[in-house]
């Protein structure tokens, strides 16, 4: 066989990416749920016939999957025939799906008795079940708390659907009518896409479709073999913490040492806490090529060549090395839910690695968090019962080698589109009192970190249930770069400015009562750059659209504003007094972070690590917590990790001694 041109080889890409595409537009103006119809929470791929992604929407759906390989989970069907429709939602079985929510569907497309390729794709569903209206919460401890689990398997045969199947999937979730609508429409996509497939097969042939998906990943691969080609060879070590490894638990860290040599990359996620008691673990199965471990270095290839493919081929250059029993890495049935928290924690790592190896081509950490809120409540007119996603809580991206941060869409959310407060009220009977940016938010820097964004609403029924996952970045702040600062926390709050206020931090599900007020902002992004260089008319600016406060200028820009106007001689005297003598640390990570690192240095980190991998996988959320119990304060006499260890055996006589490691 010939080899394909290159012209016709990018009118192939064209065709197979139109075609993820109509399956995404079928799926987005047909779906029931808001989650769906509006945020835009699911996926559209087509694959070959090995289930390897061969092409994704530009700018429909999540921005995950590119790298998604459904090998395994196929290969638990016994036999394929025309007209099958397969899926799965179970984390633990063939490793695609993720959470229990995001239920998993593909479509073999057939010539003759070939399989060519299959339509594929994902939704997120509002609930399946489980101990929590919307499925997920950090406080669950078990994969099977977190609703109905269905493995690899046909919901329909030769055409025809398993309605049995469909009847247990709606029995056990609370509002069947949301699943069973977008499951209709999730079926119409994958539809398409085969429709769509059949067409190029028709157009070009079996055979010539079939190597020009192998020619899109080799070309792929060689687009991502490049960009590594233009960074420095070396080894950069980054760590970053979700705020809580459980319930106002201990700071989760996750670790990354990236070695670039050449045109390959390893990324060895070692270092990183053990399996959680709680869920925000991120099934992982070991995969070296896991597309949730290389969402970081997607959106890096993306930023160093706009023009890269999308697919599989990205992943080909890099090697994931996650040892077993890891947050990353867990153990069925650890819970899982909560895993985007933790994946918005590798983006943010990933950009940290890199913001060492290139940092003069890397922004600042986006917010960090994308909290979503779902409400649980009783319609007071109808007197039915309303389970809807009312919004992400989408924090501002961090600030750019050559601008701020986008306001109100960081890295870690921009997929997840903004619902309209019309469409949220006519839905869901609560009252949007407001949305909004958040002032003061974004880090200081040359290139200022973008906005928080707000959201207050009011409920009017009582026993309102709320959840509002992927609570995080209250307690440690996205971190500035290049002498830029940290951006503002986010919070949650009950009631704000009354006498029944309640601060809920990183609470990610509550009961409301009628008229109860719930206000809830995302973190800011990052600065980037010394904010003191920062353009005093740009300061000025900001001030006037309400990004920055008057005495926020004046204190992190050293901009004094007076009667709306720059006051030119007391600025140049205020950047003078707040000028330090020496070189900005590369990242400011924040007051936070910086007693954390001064109580857990890298090397009892390093330690700790040989430590609990050295222990039954069991026992180590247990001794670590025990550990950081120990661990004395600032001021204290200092104390060695196998002192401390030491007491925890003589409190816990059960404790195994841990294996003697030469290597993690």
């Amino acid at each position: 066989m010939s080899s394909i041109d290159k012209v016709t080889l990018q009118i192939m890409g064209n065709h197979l990416r139109a075609a993820a595409e109509n399956m995404a537009y079928t799926l987005y103006r047909t779906a029931y749920s808001t989650f769906v119809k509006e945020t835009e929470d699911f996926t559209t791929q087509i694959t070959d016939a090995s289930g390897v992604c061969v092409a994704v929407p530009m700018d429909l759906g999540a921005t995950w999957y590119p790298g998604i390989t459904y090998g395994r989970a196929m290969a638990m069907i016994k036999d394929y025939e025309p007209g099958d429709i397969c899926f799965t939602n179970d984390p633990y079985s063939g490793f695609v799906a993720t959470h229990v929510p995001d239920v998993h569907m593909w479509k073999p497309v057939f010539h003759g008795d070939d399989i060519v390729g299959f339509a594929c794709g994902h939704i997120h569903n509002t609930d399946m079940g489980g101990a929590v209206p919307a499925s997920l919460s950090r406080a669950l401890t078990e994969v099977h708390q977190e609703g109905v689990r269905f493995p690899p398997m046909k919901l329909y045969r030769a055409g025809k659907i398993n309605d049995e199947l469909v009847d247990v999937m709606m029995l056990n979730v609370r509002k069947p009518d949301q699943n069973r609508g977008d499951l209709r429409a999730f079926v119409g996509a994958l539809n398409t896409g085969e429709r769509k497939l059949r067409d190029m097969v028709a157009k070009f042939g079996a055979p010539q479709v079939t190597q020009g998906m192998a020619m899109l990943l080799d070309y792929a691969e060689h687009q991502a073999r490049d960009v590594l080609r233009s960074i420095p060879d070396g080894e950069y070590f980054f760590s970053d913490y979700a705020d809580e490894d459980s319930v106002n638990g201990n700071p989760c860290r996750v670790a990354l040492t990236l070695t670039i040599k050449g045109d390959a990359a390893i990324l060895d996620f070692t270092g990183s806490d053990p399996q959680l008691t709680s869920a925000l673990n991120v099934p992982t199965g070991g995969d070296p090529h896991h597309t949730l471990l290389l969402v970081g270095v997607y959106y890096v290839l993306c930023t160093l060549n706009p023009q890269i493919t999308l697919n599989a081929g990205l992943t080909r250059p890099f090697t994931c090395i996650v040892p077993e029993g890891t947050v990353l890495n867990p153990h069925s049935p650890a819970a899982v839910g909560m895993r985007s928290l933790t994946c918005a924690r590798l983006r943010s790592l990933i950009f940290g690695v890199f913001g060492l190896a290139v940092p003069e081509r890397m922004p600042a950490a986006p917010a960090g968090s994308s909290s979503i809120i779902n409400v649980m409540t009783t319609d007071n007119r109808t007197h039915r019962t309303v389970l809807a996603a009312v919004n992400p809580i989408v924090g501002g991206a961090g600030g750019m080698p050559h601008r701020d941060g986008t306001n109100g869409s960081g890295a870690d959310g921009a997929y997840l589109k903004n619902t309209p407060v019309e469409i949220t009220e006519a839905e869901v009977p609560i009252q949007i009192l407001r949305y909004g940016l958040m002032p003061d938010s974004g880090g200081a820097g040359l290139h200022r970190g973008g906005l928080a964004t707000a959201l207050d609403f009011r409920v009017s029924a009582p026993h309102t249930r709320i959840t509002a996952r992927n609570r995080d970045r209250s307690r440690f702040r996205p971190w500035g770069i290049l002498g830029g600062k940290a951006g503002g926390p986010s919070d949650m709050v009950l009631n704000p400015g009354t006498a029944r206020e309640k601060p809920l931090g990183n609470t990610d599900t509550f009961t409301c009562e009628p008229g109860d007020v719930i206000h809830i902002h995302s973190p800011g992004g990052g600065g980037r750059g010394n904010p003191l260089d920062r353009d005093p008319a740009r300061v000025l600016l900001d001030v006037a659209r309400g990004y920055v406060s008057v005495a926020a200028a004046a204190e992190s820009y050293g901009v004094v504003i007076q009667d709306g106007a720059v006051d030119t001689a007391a600025t140049a005297a205020k950047r003078a007094s707040l000028r330090v003598a020496g070189d900005a640390p590369h990242f400011a990570f924040g007051p936070e972070r910086d007693a954390h690192d001064a109580l857990w240095t890298a090397e009892i980190y390093h330690d700790l690590t040989v430590l609990l991998a050295g222990l039954p996988v069991h026992w180590r959320f247990f001794v670590k917590g025990k550990l950081f119990e120990l661990m004395p304060r600032t001021g204290e006499p200092r104390a060695t990790l196998a002192e401390l260890f030491a007491k925890v055996q003589a409190e816990y006589s059960d404790v195994p001694a841990p294996r003697r490691l030469e290597s993690v």
